[in-house]
């Protein structure tokens, strides 16, 4: 259980969820600010849609959809609905690359021994909703068509999740949030390679080659600092054009961009890119993505869909089984230890928030069913009500695990120095001379000797 006051680390085990620097505090603090505003607009636009597509006007908003732009000559004539899919969430995932970037080369996975628990927990947080997927399509009797939609509920919608954790858990531990953060980063990577691969018919291999050309390009530019838009941005479209021509999903050129971007440029573009992906890119999506008609017995169909069924099971037990699960079994089977600060109960809320699935899995929904057909607007609808059922569910463990939180903090609010910086950082060695986090937790040097 979660002791009245934090404690350091024991130096010789691995603790599950623990603490980290000052500076990594500081920047997972930011990135919640600007997916909470991001997250708001996500379910604004998906309200909005939904509203619409259930309206008189019903037809317009399909119209508005379809509608094909673009030139035919470069095999680009695609509806508006498939340029939000193929085009704008490519803007998506180049964020995505750059944190994936950056958590592999400097933040919470360059640690072999930290990155272990969100990895095992993400992998498990696909596999069992997967799996349960499966499960439910077989039990009701469902084809070939209907398993195809399995990797659906594998995504959790990392702004949507933080969004309803930055409401609900004004007080709840920082390593709650950096735990969140970095098994969506995890489950990213393997939702776009699951993309990349499942759900690649045919492989234009001549085209795929010659995207390598940009993409190279892109990565010497930035490696040298030659950060101009009208460098790069020509860089990315033909990276983006050849990748789409290839067959592959074209939202795998975003991740490709960013994953060779390097991290101090990456972030100076995550600056600039990330209020375009929050704001802008993700929420069309989400208005083109979620409008799903239920008027007229359209709810009843999707309800009795096996893949419908299939989607809600995996968001919503499948995830929370699968995440928690495998945490207990690390902390049960290894030398790994829960943190002090945290109980069993925070991991429990945060496995449920992580079935909040949305952006990724109704672009998984498109390419299994075909976007528009009457499977893809079930699931879609699934998706939405499994991720109304998680977020609800989540809320209810985790504001009565933040209300505990916040009377530890009314007890503890002269932790704050006039520095600024939370005395708990400064007196386990977080934080050196200079001001900037070592990420040690036990006030040792580098040698191993403990710091005076």
């Amino acid at each position: 259980m979660p002791a009245n006051s934090p404690r350091p680390s024991a130096t010789g085990s691995s603790r599950l969820f623990a603490r980290g620097s000052w500076r990594e505090t500081q920047r997972i603090t930011a990135a919640l600010r600007t997916e909470t505003v991001g997250g708001a607009l996500l379910l604004v636009a998906a309200l909005a849609a939904l509203v619409w597509a259930n309206t008189p006007w019903r037809e317009s908003y399909a119209a508005l959809r379809d509608l094909h732009v673009g030139p035919s000559a470069l095999h680009l004539d695609l509806s508006v609905g498939h340029w939000a899919a193929d085009g704008l969430l490519a803007i998506f995932f180049f964020v995505a690359g750059i944190e994936l970037k950056h958590e592999f080369t400097r933040g919470d996975l360059s640690d072999i021994r930290k990155a272990t628990v969100p990895v095992a927990a993400a992998c498990a947080g696909v596999i069992l909703p997967a799996l349960l997927f499966l499960g439910v399509g077989m039990l009701r009797g469902g084809g070939g068509d209907v398993l195809r939609g399995w990797a659906i509920p594998t995504a959790t919608d990392i702004a949507f999740a933080l969004a309803v954790l930055a409401v609900i858990g004004t007080h709840l531990p920082s390593a709650l949030r950096s735990f969140l953060l970095t098994l969506a980063v995890v489950d990213d990577l393997i939702a776009i390679t699951i993309i990349a691969v499942a759900y690649t018919e045919s492989l234009q291999a001549l085209a795929l080659l010659a995207a390598l050309v940009p993409l190279a390009a892109f990565a010497l530019a930035t490696r040298r600092g030659w950060t101009s838009p009208w460098l790069l941005i020509p860089l990315a479209l033909l990276t983006w054009g050849l990748v789409h021509a290839s067959g592959i999903h074209a939202t795998v050129a975003g991740v490709l961009l960013g994953l060779v971007t390097p991290v101090d440029v990456g972030h100076r573009l995550e600056h600039v890119v990330r209020p375009v992906s929050a704001g802008v890119a993700v929420p069309l999506f989400a208005f083109f993505a979620a409008g799903v008609t239920v008027v007229g017995g359209g709810f009843g169909e999707a309800v009795s869909d096996p893949a419908a069924q299939g989607v809600v099971a995996g968001l919503v037990v499948g995830k929370f089984v699968g995440i928690l699960g495998a945490t207990w079994l690390l902390a049960r089977f290894t030398k790994a230890e829960l943190d002090s600060d945290l109980a069993w109960a925070d991991i429990a809320g945060l496995s449920l928030l992580a079935g909040i699935g949305f952006t990724v899995s109704l672009l998984v929904g498109e390419l299994a069913y075909g976007a528009g057909s009457a499977r893809d607007d079930h699931v879609k609808l699934a998706v939405l009500l499994g991720s109304l059922v998680a977020a609800v569910l989540a809320s209810v463990v985790l504001r009565s695990r933040n209300r505990h939180y916040a009377r530890i903090a009314a007890r503890e609010a002269e932790d704050l120095d006039l520095d600024g910086v939370p005395d708990v950082y400064e007196a386990h060695g977080s934080i050196t001379p200079d001001g900037v986090g070592d990420g040690r937790q036990d006030g040792r040097r580098e040698d191993g000797t403990l710091s005076s």
